[in-house]
């Protein structure tokens, strides 16, 4: 017996289909938004300014001004890898953390600050 599983992509700001995942990162936490074209346009144009002012440091995964790259879609191996130290880390530490689901920030942040990062 096959399985198919479609994931269909609604826009966050008004709903319909959406067209694309945009992620971007501000006072140092990402975010990742579905969106239209036009509204992913929108999102970009508002940016573009700062970007243009801005200094970059690298991608990271996180993209602002331009599309995904494949740095971003084949990073799903490397993030859980960090997600399975950031727990590993909590455990240690005494933290309650679940074994799935998404981390807390809280516990990312104290993680990356014991990190030095």
């Amino acid at each position: 017996m096959a399985r198919r599983e479609v994931v269909i992509l609604e826009d966050d700001l008004e709903g319909g289909t959406a067209d694309e995942t945009v992620k971007f990162a501000l006072d140092g936490v990402q975010y990742e938004i579905d969106l239209s074209k036009k509204n992913a346009a929108r999102l970009r144009e508002s940016f573009s300014d700062f970007i243009a002012h801005g200094r970059r440091v690298g991608r990271g995964g996180v993209v602002v001004g331009g599309r995904a790259a494949a740095r971003a879609r084949g990073s799903a191996a490397a993030d859980r890898e960090q997600n399975k130290a950031i727990r590993t880390w909590a455990k240690r530490k005494g933290r309650n953390i679940s074994d799935r689901g998404r981390i807390p920030q809280e516990i990312v942040d104290e993680y990356n600050a014991d990190a030095g990062r």
